[in-house]
């Protein structure tokens, strides 16, 4: 957590844009109205360099003008580029994508009549909630936005001194309220999920909470009694007085309610983030300490171990890794594949011991990305394959690193989706696969499912029979299963697969559009004629008025979301392979020791999962980035 973050407020909404949590810091705000009249003070011969130091608005005046901003930009995040319905002053005016995530809210001041410009609020949507992050800044930051905000020149151009990025770069309180925005969202949602970590003895490898209570013996420790929570707050208060409602179609339950309060006293007193690692703050105030819990005289306890593990002992590695590709079969666009990988490791190790081990496939050729946990201390790497690291564990399952690469081994699934319409309700479709060519045992392929979808057509009936597997289908996809689970193949065996057929279509005009979230928000995104056009029409009209735009080759840039698939035919790959890392990421578990020295058991698995691994038509259309190399070429 970078010690600069301090937050001066922060506000939850629901999908109905009503305020359903919120929470201000007094003592940051005081910061804030500090820092206003000193550099007011230093300009007072400069008047448009004077900035007001308005309160914090009401929830029911945020809500509205959360509101206003999404009628303005066409939705809630926006577009993030200008347009031709951006004005002058709004978010997509600064021409920047980073705008559909920090974004302002111009609130009116009564006492003046203008508007007061509250930037940067972090967006973080997570279900149907919103979550808005107000971190603090100094007060020529905000100048600086007002600034770029109102410029005539579009985008970051060359040689201009302010910009957007640029800008940014100085504020490291943007990451702290981006991490304080996900973790505020996880509560709200009770979606919690922790590192997998693959070990033996399933037992043993439960979450946080299981090392705590099962193998520490606090369980049979009194706990503590939560101190009884106000029924009425002005941290929950919402637009309209709806915010005190605990229905939940308005806002998190009194659970999640209770349990936002509890995690903001704890994790960031005073508006200022100290541990935002959810599990440890649950588990200190539910279990408080004890004079057992006290560690050796000559050792420093980290933070992020607030408890020392009694208990069997034993140390897991699991290397997770991801990997997403985008399959064009086209010699005008290259096929792109990368992986997206983390070591989760689970250190069941009485006291405060150090893990130091090698760790192979560091090569900085084949490695893009590395970060670390701040209970790493990697040395400066020298451009080896091998790396020694040494880490401080913490409790329970947690990601020791992250890295992205390409693909060492070659592409574990290879081949071509075509599909073309031989009328109006019936398509010819085509596809060759070739799995697991050129890959060798350990890898094994445990599972492969293939899905192809049709969002916008109902499928009433399909033809074809694939070389292996079995195919079934809903409304709107179909689904073949070329590897069923429980039946693995091992790299030494490829397989090639083919899967010819028809797929049948409801008449066009008796269908709705069924994705109602990818909807929402696009009336707003039409030019103005096209709300003329639309006028007072029901949804329905809406539904095949979209789909009209889209049979004539809309762009997905124009749609809500910039690559939305919804506007082009694909396949989605799905599968799972075990025995060895595909970015050459490997830990020799007889390689690691422990400081103080003592035996432990250490045992280590990969398992590698597919993302968003797409075959996309051959012989239809498919969004494509330019890379550098090729934009250097031009």
């Amino acid at each position: 957590m970078p010690s600069s973050c301090s937050i001066r407020a922060l506000w939850i909404l629901n999908n109905q844009d009503t305020v359903v949590f919120s929470r201000r810091f007094s003592v940051v705000e005081r910061r804030w109205t500090v820092a206003c009249k000193k550099a007011n003070k230093r300009s007072e011969d400069n008047q448009d360099a004077n900035l007001s130091s308005s309160s914090l608005p009401t929830d029911s005046e945020l809500a509205d003008a959360f509101v206003e901003r999404k009628k303005r930009e066409g939705s809630v995040r926006g577009y993030g580029i200008r347009v031709k319905q951006s004005i002058e002053g709004s978010d997509s005016w600064v021409d920047d994508p980073i705008m559909r995530h920090i974004i302002s809210l111009h609130v009116k001041n009564e006492e003046d009549g203008k508007d007061d410009t509250f930037w940067p609020l972090i967006l973080h949507t997570k279900g149907q909630y919103y979550i808005l992050i107000l971190p603090l800044v100094e007060p020529s930051h905000l100048k600086a936005y007002n600034t770029i905000r109102k410029r005539s020149d579009c985008g970051n151009g060359v040689g201009v001194d302010e910009n957007l990025s640029s800008l940014l770069l100085q504020l490291p309180s943007i990451t702290g309220a981006f991490m304080v925005a996900h973790v505020l969202g996880d509560i709200t949602t009770s979606d919690f999920q922790e590192p997998e970590v693959v070990g033996n003895a399933a037992s043993s490898v439960g979450g946080l909470l299981d090392s705590l209570t099962g193998s520490i013996g606090i369980s049979a420790r009194p706990k503590p009694v939560a101190p009884p929570v106000a029924t009425s707050t002005n941290s929950t208060t919402g637009s309209g007085g709806s915010g005190a409602s605990d229905s939940p179609k308005l806002g998190p339950k009194n659970p999640e309610k209770d349990a936002l309060r509890s995690f903001i006293t704890c994790a960031m007193p005073f508006g200022t983030p100290l541990d935002i690692n959810y599990s440890n703050i649950s588990t200190i105030r539910n279990n408080g300490f004890s004079l057992t819990d006290m560690p050796p005289v000559d050792s420093k306890q980290p933070a992020w171990k607030p408890y020392l593990y009694k208990g069997k002992q034993r140390l897991i590695f699991t290397i997770h890794e991801v990997i997403t590709a985008a399959m064009y079969d086209r010699d005008e666009i290259p096929d792109s594949l990368s992986i997206s990988g983390q070591v989760n490791c689970r250190a069941e190790l009485e006291g405060l011991p150090d893990v130091l081990f090698p760790l192979t496939g560091l090569d900085s050729k084949k490695i893009e990305v590395i970060s670390f946990h701040p209970c790493a201390q990697v040395p400066e790497q020298t451009g080896g394959d091998k790396q020694a690291v040494m880490f401080s564990p913490p409790l329970g399952n947690f990601v020791l690193l992250r890295y992205q690469s390409p693909c060492s081994l070659g592409t574990p699934i290879k081949g071509f989706y075509q599909l073309s319409m031989v009328s109006e309700n019936e398509g010819a479709f085509l596809f060759k696969l070739s799995l697991m060519e050129g890959y060798k045992s350990p890898l094994t392929m445990e599972f492969c499912t293939l899905n192809m979808p049709f969002p916008r057509r109902k499928i009433v009936g399909i033809e074809g029979t694939p070389s292996i597997g079995s195919v079934s289908f809903t409304d709107h996809f179909v689904e073949w299963k070329i590897i069923p689970s429980g039946r693995g193949v091992s790299g030494n065996k490829s397989i090639e697969a083919s899967f010819p057929g028809t797929v049948r279509f409801a008449p066009w005009k008796s269908q709705r559009v069924v994705s109602s979230g990818f909807l929402q928000g696009i009336v707003g995104d039409e030019e103005s004629d096209t709300e003329m056009e639309l006028g007072n029409n029901n949804m329905v009209n809406v539904d095949e008025y979209l789909i009209e735009k889209m049979n004539k080759n809309l762009l997905a840039v124009d749609l809500e979301e910039p690559f939305c698939w919804h506007a082009y035919n694909y396949a989605k790959v799905s599968f799972k392979m075990v025995g060895a890392s595909l970015s050459g990421m490997t830990i020799d578990p007889k390689s690691v020791n422990i400081f103080p020295s003592v035996k432990v058991p250490v045992e280590y698995s990969t398992q590698v999962h597919s993302g968003d691994y797409i075959l996309w038509n051959t012989l239809g259309k498919c969004p494509v980035a330019a890379t550098p190399k090729e934009i250097g070429k031009n």
